[in-house]
């Protein structure tokens, strides 16, 4: 789901299932990047993670400028957790590894009111190691994401091939401390 090709599909048919008898519908989540096209508003139930991609998109979908990237994924985060503090979302999470975005969205959390436990980080295992634990220790909810199964080798080689700066992150936070 990370890639944009996979977007528009999957957006179909999480709007195809059909609610439940109490008018929601079944406890399937999105996982969606970061992009031009998701607009606003957001899918706001039952849950619903947004990711800060490491695809290399073409501009018509995506947005070029790391700094237009962070301050989409802020206003969507932003809309994300209103939506789950008035209770029209039961589960927002943030797929991120960057540290200052991760400090806005605490701050943002904070100032709504929201507990730790409402901002819930995910990242992929090893990157940003120092991170996780102090979230951990800071009483967020957090999820160490893994690739595992017969293609964990192949999702690993993609994302490198796709944006060979993930490279050096990877190299950066396997060496870190």
């Amino acid at each position: 789901m990370e890639a944009s090709p996979y977007v528009d599909a999957t957006l179909e048919v999480y709007r195809g299932l059909s609610p439940n008898s109490t008018g929601r519908r079944l406890p399937a989540g999105l996982s969606l990047p970061n992009e031009k096209r998701l607009g606003s508003p957001v899918p706001t139930e039952p849950f619903f993670a947004i990711v800060k991609g490491a695809y290399k998109e073409n501009a018509d979908i995506a947005f070029p400028a790391k700094k237009d990237v962070d301050e989409n994924y802020f206003l969507l985060a932003q809309e994300m957790l209103r939506a789950q503090g008035d209770g029209r979302m039961a589960r927002a999470a943030f797929g991120t590894h960057d540290v200052a975005l991760i400090r806005r969205l605490s701050d943002f959390a904070s100032q709504e009111g929201l507990s730790k436990q409402s901002l819930e980080i995910q990242m992929l295992y090893g990157i940003q190691r120092a991170e996780q634990e102090r979230l951990a220790a800071e009483g967020y909810r957090s999820a160490v994401l893994v690739s595992y199964g017969n293609y964990w080798y192949p999702w690993f080689v993609r994302r490198l091939a796709e944006r060979p700066a993930n490279l050096w992150f990877m190299l950066k936070n396997l060496f870190a401390a």
